[in-house]
């Protein structure tokens, strides 16, 4: 039972996964969803997705300096999808509750922009 509860509590404040199907639909009807960007800033000009803010992996304990809240709901990407899962476990650890890996951006069939806003 303790066992139960343990993983429950654990699954509700783990990081979740997100298809870039899934995440497209839903950045269309939320403006509240924030789109994390975690390559580092050169890869980021090179292309990244609309809407996006970046926030290399290796500054990403920054991130309450610019998602202040904890339960705003967080799409996080990288290249392929490992720093992201890093960056998302770290702001798990610091208290963020929604927030989704969508994994690399070499995943996204949709558009994408270039420069570093």
């Amino acid at each position: 039972m303790l066992n139960l509860l343990l993983r429950k509590s654990e699954s509700r404040h783990s990081v979740k996964k997100i298809s870039p199907d899934q995440a497209k639909q839903q950045l269309e009807t939320n403006q509240a969803i924030v789109l994390l960007d975690v390559r580092e800033a050169a890869e980021y000009a090179n292309a990244h997705i609309p809407g996006s803010i970046n926030l290399p992996l290796s500054q990403v304990q920054r991130v309450e300096e610019i998602i202040p809240e904890k339960n705003t709901t967080v799409f996080v990407y990288c290249l392929s999808g490992g720093r992201s899962q890093g960056a998302a476990s770290q702001m798990v650890k610091m208290g963020y509750q929604n927030v989704y890996n969508l994994g690399g951006i070499n995943g996204w069939r949709y558009e994408t922009v270039s420069g570093s806003h």
